[in-house]
């Protein structure tokens, strides 16, 4: 009888063994959610797709990255909420609605405040990049790099855009963002704050006239095949943060931990090697599918136009970041 309960107990242990070996070989799966689509020129998809290779092979299959483009598990605001609160794993998001949630990212957004992407890069991966991901970590996400969507520009319906005063009356979807209203408004254009779930119908339908996008995205949202006009005013950098849950990160073994920040380094160096040749040829496909592009004139006029969102800023106490933004470009 002790033999029988002693080769059953010695059963039960080596069953129980096996059990926890395979369950130590099962892969840590993240789950990575952003809210547009998963197309091959897709700024936000680029990133993702470059995180999820990076931190598969860092980790030799040990992490899986599973994929969730368009608003699959949320949009951005959504996606943002769900990483800090542990709901959603890891999220590209944009940079303008990361800053609804920490409003010191929106600096980032202010209207003709980058020279250009090699003062967006001194920024995003220096000290003021550093400050906001310390402000974000002390309210649950992490930010592991700062992929580049490249400057916004105008399109509309109504008329090209070459001067502050051609804004006159022109509806424009914003993001529902106060730095992207005013801006609109300080240009004599009527900001229309909507979800871009609603903007494509809206076009359609003449309830606004316009938007202001990437020119990278204007395409594979297919904007183009409902707006005309396409205004180079480059007024903003759109920057997109990688975010990772705060509590998820600290919670992984330190080898997992690692493995995941130096696969957001390699994805954020292959994100942009991918989107830096994009703009021009993204452009010249709108032009030859027969949207009208035209630059703008003085571009001082448009800076002196949008002087009070710069003025609110800083009675807002963002005064400093915006030197250490304005200093960069040096």
């Amino acid at each position: 009888m002790r033999t029988r309960h002693f080769l059953q107990a010695v059963a039960l242990a080596l069953c129980c063994a096996a059990i926890g070996a395979a369950q130590a070989q099962q892969p840590t799966t993240l789950k990575l959610g952003w809210p547009t689509s998963d197309g091959a020129s897709d700024p936000l998809a680029i990133g993702a797709r470059a995180f999820k290779q990076a931190l598969e092979k860092q980790s030799g299959g040990a992490m899986q990255v599973q994929l969730y483009p368009n608003r699959q598990i949320g949009d951005d605001k959504q996606l943002v909420e769900g990483v800090r609160f542990g709901t959603v794993d890891a999220a590209v998001v944009t940079n303008a609605v990361t800053a609804q949630t920490e409003p010191a990212f929106g600096v980032l957004e202010l209207p003709f405040l980058f020279e250009n992407e090699a003062h967006v890069q001194r920024v995003l991966d220096g000290a003021v990049g550093a400050d906001l991901a310390k402000r974000l970590a002390a309210k649950g996400a992490v930010v592991l790099g700062y992929f580049e969507g490249g400057f916004r520009s105008l399109i509309n319906n109504k008329r090209p855009v070459a001067q502050p005063a051609d804004m006159g009356g022109v509806k424009v979807r914003v993001m529902q963002n106060p730095i992207y209203i005013d801006l609109v408004n300080a240009l004599g254009g009527a900001a229309v704050p909507m979800a871009w779930g609603e903007t494509i119908t809206a076009i359609q339908q003449g309830t606004i006239d316009g938007l202001e996008l990437p020119i990278a995205l204007i395409e594979p949202l297919k904007v183009n095949e409902f707006a005309k006009y396409l205004s180079l005013t480059q007024h903003t950098f759109t920057a997109y943060e990688l975010l990772i849950g705060k509590r998820l990160l600290d919670r992984l073994p330190a080898q997992q931990h690692a493995w995941v920040q130096a696969a957001a380094k390699e994805a954020v160096l292959e994100q942009r090697r991918a989107m830096a040749g994009q703009a021009p040829q993204a452009l010249a496909s709108l032009q030859k599918a027969g949207m009208q592009v035209n630059a703008i004139g003085n571009v001082a006029s448009f800076r002196q136009a949008v002087a009070p969102v710069y003025d609110k800023a800083r009675k807002a106490g963002q005064g400093a970041l915006i030197d250490a933004v304005l200093a960069a470009a040096k």
